[in-house]
C-alpha cells in the first residue's frame, strides 16, 4: 500500500531534483540574479530627478558688470551650463527648437544701466517644456537667484529693491518672484515653450507611443522562432525553397501591421482623451515610427534565434526593456543621468525616438531637425538586423 503519511525525506528529493534542474537552465538562473543587479544600479546610480548642468544658450545685449554677474550667478548654481552664445534671440530659438539646449536667457541692452535707474528690466528665459520635470527645479532656483545675483554690483536706491508686488508674480508669460521680503531689481520673463502649462500628459503620452511599441514588436517577435521550434514547424520550413532572409522580412511584416494598429489607438486616445496637439506632419510620424518598429523587431527577431523557448525569449524582452524604459528619457530626465548611463541610452533606438515623436507632435520639427536622431536608429536596425540573419543561418544549419 502507498505511505500517505507526509515525508521530509521524499519532500527534500523533490527539493534537489528542482535545484538540479534550475542550475541546468542557466539563461533562467542568469536572468533572476542578473535582473536584480540591473535595476539596483540603474536605481541606485543612473536615476536622478534633479537634473543639473542643463545646456543653455546666452543672448547678452548688454555688456556691462551686471549682466556679466547675472550669467556667473546662473553658472554656480549648478543648474545651467553655458554652452552657446549665439548672436541673436532669432538663433538661440533655433537651438531650443532643435533641442541643442534645453534654456535660452536673452539679456536685454542697457540692462545694467535700466536697473540703476530703477526701470525693472525683464530677463527672457525661454525653455524647453516638452519635459516639465527637466526644467520644474532650474526654473525655482531661478527665483532665489533673482535676489542675490547682483547684491555686489547694486548702490544707493537700486541696492534696497523694488516692492515685493510689482511685476513679482506669476503672469502668463511668466514672472518669477522670489518669495523674500525684497524683489530682484529685474523680472524674469518665463516663456515655456511647445508646454506653456507644463502638462506631464504631453511628455508622458507621447513617450508611451515608443515604450509601447518597443515591448510588444520585441516580445511578438521574440517568441515567433521559439514557437516554431517548440512546436515542431521548423522543420516544414527547413523543407521549403524559403531562404533567411525570407522568412525574416516575411515574419516581421505581420507585427508591423499590428504596430501601426496600435499607433492608431494611441494617437486617438492622446488627440480625444488627452488633447496632445500634432504640430508636424503626421506621414513624416509614420515613417519614424516604421523605422523604429523595424529596429525592434530586428532585435525580437535576435532574440529568438538565441533563445531555446519563449520563456527564455521573454526573459531576454524583459532584460532589453528595463534599460530602455529607464535610460532613454522617458521616466526620468535624460539630461538628470550621469555620463555613462546617458553613453548606454544613446545606444537604444528608443530615446532617439522619445526626442523624435515629441520634436514631430509638439515642436513641429521637420526632417533635418530629426536626422540627427533618425540616423543613430538606422545604424542600430543595420546592426541588429545583421545579427538576426547570422544567427538564423546559424540554426538552419
Amino acid at each position: 500500500m502507498t505511505d500517505r503519511r507526509f515525508s521530509l525525506a521524499r519532500v527534500l528529493a523533490i527539493f534537489i531534483k528542482e535545484v538540479q534542474q534550475m542550475l541546468r537552465d542557466r539563461p533562467t538562473f542568469a536572468m533572476a540574479v542578473g535582473v536584480p543587479i540591473l535595476q539596483l544600479l540603474l536605481f541606485g546610480y543612473a536615476i536622478n530627478t534633479d537634473p543639473k548642468g542643463l545646456p543653455t544658450a546666452v543672448v547678452t545685449q548688454d555688456r556691462g558688470p551686471m549682466a556679466r554677474s547675472l550669467v556667473a550667478a546662473m553658472e554656480q548654481s549648478g543648474y545651467f551650463r553655458i554652452q552657446a552664445r549665439p548672436a541673436s534671440e532669432h538663433d538661440g530659438d533655433a537651438m531650443v527648437e532643435d533641442g541643442e539646449v534645453q534654456f535660452l536667457i536673452v539679456i536685454p541692452p542697457d540692462f545694467s544701466r535700466r536697473i540703476l535707474r530703477g526701470e525693472r528690466p525683464a530677463v527672457l528665459v525661454s525653455v524647453d517644456a516638452t519635459d516639465p520635470s527637466a526644467s520644474s527645479n532650474a526654473l525655482a532656483a531661478l527665483a532665489q537667484l533673482g535676489a542675490q545675483a547682483l547684491r555686489r554690483d547694486l548702490v544707493g536706491a537700486a541696492a534696497a529693491g523694488t516692492p515685493g508686488g510689482a511685476g513679482g508674480g506669476i503672469a502668463p508669460t511668466t514672472s518669477i518672484a522670489t518669495g523674500g521680503a525684497a524683489s530682484p531689481p529685474f523680472e524674469w520673463r518665463i516663456h515655456r515653450r511647445y508646454n506653456p502649462e507644463g502638462l506631464s500628459r504631453y511628455n508622458i503620452v507621447p513617450g508611451l507611443i515608443g515604450t509601447i511599441l518597443t515591448m510588444t514588436m520585441v516580445m511578438l517577435t521574440g517568441l515567433a522562432m521559439t514557437r516554431e521550434r517548440e512546436r515542431g514547424t521548423m522543420e516544414n520550413l527547413l523543407a521549403t525553397p524559403v531562404r533567411p532572409l525570407e522568412v525574416m522580412v516575411g515574419k516581421i511584416l505581420p507585427y508591423i501591421v499590428l504596430g501601426y494598429v496600435q499607433l492608431g489607438v494611441i494617437l486617438l486616445a492622446a488627440a480625444l482623451l488627452f488633447q496632445i496637439p500634432m504640430a508636424g506632419s503626421f506621414t513624416l510620424l509614420l515613417a519614424m515610427i516604421g523605422v523604429f518598429m523595424l529596429a525592434n523587431l530586428a532585435v525580437g527577431f535576435t532574440f529568438s534565434t538565441l533563445a531555446k523557448n519563449q520563456l527564455q525569449a521573454l526573459q531576454a524582452t524583459f532584460f532589453f526593456f528595463l534599460p530602455s524604459m529607464l535610460l532613454s528619457g522617458f521616466m526620468f530626465p535624460f539630461r538628470g543621468m550621469p555620463r555613462w548611463a546617458q553613453v548606454i541610452g544613446e545606444a537604444l533606438p528608443l530615446t532617439h525616438f522619445l526626442r523624435i515623436v515629441r520634436g514631430i507632435m509638439l515642436k513641429g520639427n521637420g526632417f533635418m531637425q530629426l536626422l540627427p536622431e533618425l540616423w543613430p536608429m538606422l545604424v542600430f536596425l543595420l546592426v541588429a538586423g545583421t545579427i538576426a540573419l547570422m544567427r538564423y543561418r546559424q540554426t538552419l544549419d
